[in-house]
Formats: structure tokens, sequence, C-alpha cells
């Protein structure tokens, strides 16, 4: 490994901590104790006409920086996980991905060893981003007590919460102040189906149950949030469980969810003032957002406190690979990307004047090429909290993120990530049960007292009881080694 003259190490914290690097000022200073290198950069999103144009001048900047150009890959929404797959799997030397618990799949990879560990690299060349990233990030997403991708800095906490249409609830004066559950929600579900013909009272969701649910939302292993939380159970035999299915089917029954919900695709658009309430997880000020991408106000009730699960630490990172040929340099250039202000806004937002105009009060405001040319993933690229806010946002937006990542509550399970491998066979049966099952009655379609305890004996049948004792037997495990 490569490392550092103490001369290029004075240099760089210089540069870093020179705030809005976009200026003259923090040019100039090419190092010419580094080779040249390129660094493939893969990302997931809508590839975007103007990149190459941006890409101008990132490398620019980073070529003075870090002495080091991005190849900058986006890979479509729909294509992005297979084709990492395929490009993991082959062997292919890239440098870095975005991966998730959702997408390019975090655990997996870095068990296989598709992905670096990062702590040594992190300790050497990315010490600001350390200091920059909230430290709940930097522990929950650690596997095996290893680190395999940089997590972004945003909002730690995961929230569920009822989003409603606010104009509705307004002219038919509504008040859901009270409410905290979706049992609540009966009454002003009665009067949007009487009085509002054409919308939906509830715009098709998956029922919120409260668990920290293992690898995916549908599957039926989970831990509690309260009560006896150091239990691995089958979420479906909850009684909880039963109780919230059941005003599920009852509001299915009066015509609050379509008749086609277990087998409608339909994604509900938010700019289609066709339903009253929807399921979201929410961010602060989130209902702003809601409110300006879809032209009309939108508010929200919350279903929970805010928790730190392992799929919100794990929600959006970017790994180096086993394959780069330059990990040294890559962590430089993630360093750089989470704590440099210049750098973030660029890759972000575009080229100032042509992307969005740089306001007096520091704010931006878009122009029309940044909206249809230039439309990144502001969540999949790196630290959200240096960016600069948009003229319309509140201006204590990113202390309101602080406060809530401070108040976030730590699931029971966070920082655990269960090794399936002794249990795979048994896990694609439950995964064939569950999707049989849990669509119809998380959503309200079926009738908990019939379908329920069919389904609980089902996924028996598939071996639940030995996935269960798998898990449990590795959460005690890793729960002695954090006492």
């Amino acid at each position: 490994m490569k490392k550092l003259s103490l001369f290029l190490v004075i240099i760089m914290v210089l540069s870093f901590t020179a705030g809005c690097g976009g200026e003259k000022e923090v040019k100039g200073n090419p190092d010419h104790e580094l080779d040249h290198v390129t660094l493939t950069w893969y990302l997931i999103g809508t590839p975007q006409s103007d990149l190459d144009k941006v890409l101008e001048e990132i490398n620019e900047y980073t070529l003075e920086k870090i002495n080091a150009t991005i190849d900058l890959r986006m890979l479509d929404w729909g294509e992005y996980d297979d084709r990492m797959q395929v490009i993991v799997t082959s062997g292919e030397e890239y440098d870095i991905a975005f991966t998730s618990s959702w997408a390019n799949n975090y655990s997996l990879n870095a068990r296989r060893g598709a992905f670096l560990e990062l702590t040594d690299l992190m300790d050497e060349y990315g010490q600001e981003m350390q200091e920059a990233i909230d430290p709940a990030f930097l522990e929950g997403a650690q596997i095996d007590g290893g680190l395999y991708a940089v997590p972004t800095n945003k909002e730690v906490g995961q929230q569920a919460v009822l989003a409603y249409n606010k104009e509705l609830a307004d002219k038919h004066d509504l008040d859901l102040s009270d409410v905290t559950c979706i049992k609540d929600m009966e009454p002003y579900f009665q009067v949007i189906k009487e009085e509002e013909s054409g919308v939906s009272p509830i715009a098709t969701f998956d029922a919120f149950l409260p668990f920290d649910s293992l690898l995916q939302e549908e599957m039926p292993f989970a831990f509690r949030l309260e009560g006896d939380t150091t239990e691995v159970i089958n979420k479906y035999e909850e009684e909880i469980t039963h109780d919230i299915l059941s005003t599920m089917h009852d509001y299915y029954n009066k015509g609050y969810i379509r008749s086609d919900a277990a087998t409608s695709t339909d994604s509900w658009p938010m700019d289609v003032q066709n339903w009253f309430v929807r399921k979201e997880l929410y961010q602060p000020y989130a209902e702003l957002l809601w409110s300006r991408s879809s032209g009309y106000e939108i508010d929200y009730v919350p279903l929970q406190e805010p928790y730190v699960f392992n799929n919100s630490v794990t929600g959006s990172m970017q790994a180096i690979s086993a394959t780069s040929r330059n990990p040294e340099r890559a962590m430089m250039f993630l360093n750089l990307l989470n704590t440099d202000p210049y750098l973030r806004t660029l890759v972000d937002k575009g080229i100032e004047g042509v992307h969005y105009e740089l306001n007096d009060d520091g704010t931006i405001t878009d122009l029309p090429a940044r909206v249809e040319d230039y439309n990144m993933p502001s969540f999949a690229i790196g630290n959200q909290l240096i960016l600069p806010l948009h003229d319309d946002e509140p201006e204590d937006k990113w202390e309101a993120f602080e406060e809530f990542n401070d108040n976030s509550i730590p699931s029971p399970a966070l920082g655990f990530y269960f090794d399936p491998s002794a249990v795979r066979t048994e896990i694609a049966a439950i995964s064939n049960v569950t999707s049989e099952f849990a669509p119809a009655l998380l959503k309200g379609a079926v009738d908990p007292d019939v379908y329920l305890d069919v389904f609980n004996e089902r996924l028996y049948e598939a071996g639940m009881q030995k996935v269960l004792d798998e898990i449990q037997e590795q959460y005690d495990e890793w729960r002695a080694h954090q006492q």
C-alpha cells in the first residue's frame, strides 16, 4: 500500500478544511508524488444526459485534489441489482459501488468477500469523514465487527407515518392530530368514502407492524421493539399482528381499500389526488418535500417513534470493491465526497449557472437543465448534511436532521446481521409460503381469522422452527460479544 507523504497529508488537510472548495484558492496543489489513477464508480439511478458535462468539472477538481479522475457509471434503478451481481460474480475490476440493504445487497457482498473491509483505510485516509458521519451509521453498519462500506450521512432513524391529503382533511374539517394507529382512522375514512367519489380512503399499502424484521419486510422473522426484545419471533403469531390485520380487513370489506389490493401493481403516484392516506417513511420536513413534488398540501401523523434499524443505517452506502487496484485513492475520494461541500454539491446538483443558481443567502434555485438533464439521486451519493438548501427549504433543515437522529431509538437488533448459510433451504421454502399468504393478509384482502393459522402452519411445515433456532443462537452469541 503506497502511503501518502507527510507533505501531501498536510496539503489535503488544508484543502479539506478550506470550506466551500470550489473557490480558486483551493486549487493549484497538484500532487506529483501520486500517480494519476482513474476510479470506476457504479451508482444507482437513471443515467443523466448532462453527466459527461458535469464529470469534466468533477475530474478537474479531483485531479487537483487527489490526482484522480472519476469514471462514473450510472445503472438504472430496475437493472442495478442484476448488473452488479454480474459484475461482482465475473470478478470485474472496479473501485466503488453503491450498496444497500435493498440493492446490491450489502451484507451478502460483505460476507462473500466482494467488498473490502474499510477500518484501516478509513483510519488512514478518511478521518475527516469519520468525524462528519453520525456514529450510529458507522457502528450499526458493521458486520461481524468490520465496516465494509461508507454509509450516507442523512436521517439515521426510520419512522413509519400516515401521510394524508391535508386539502381534503381541511375541506371536510377532519382533525387527525389524535391519530396514533390505523384503527383511529375509521371515522375519517368513512367521511372520505361517502363524500369524495373517485378518491380511495387508503392508497394500497402493507399494514404497519411494529417489529424489526429480519431478511425482508414480509418475512416472518422479527424482533419486538417493546417487551421481550431478546427473542426472535414469528411476527405472524403475535396478537398485535392479528389485531392490525383484522382492522385492515374490516377496512377492505367497507370499501376503504381497493378491491384489487392483493394483486394490483398501481404505484399510487403522489401527484395524483385519488387517495386520502398512504404509508410513508418520514424524515424532517418530509411533508414540505411531498407537498412541493405533488403540487398540493400533504401532512402526516406518526405511527411510531423513529428507530434505528439495520435497514436504515445500510439504506445508502458506498463500498470499495475487493477487485480495486487503488483502494487508498478510492477512500481519499470518498473522504473528499463526504466532507467537501463543493464536490458534494457538484456531483449532486451539477454546475452552478448551468444547473442551478447560487443565491446571495447561500441557498440555491434549480434551473431547468437540472430538472431535465441532471436530476441525480441525492440520497445515494453521500453526506447530505453538507449540501446547500433550496430557496424554499427551512433554514434549520439540517439541524432538524441532527435532532431527529439524536432522538432515534436503537433497535435491539441494530448491528446484528444473520448469516443464513446453515438454513438456506428452509428460508427458500419459507419465502415461497410467505409470498403466497403475506401480500393478501398485509393489504387486508383476506380474513386473518381464517388465513393466519393456515399461514403459520405452512411456515412451520417449511422449517420455521429450525430457522428461528438458528437465528436465536447467532443472536445470543452476538449479544454476548456486545456486553
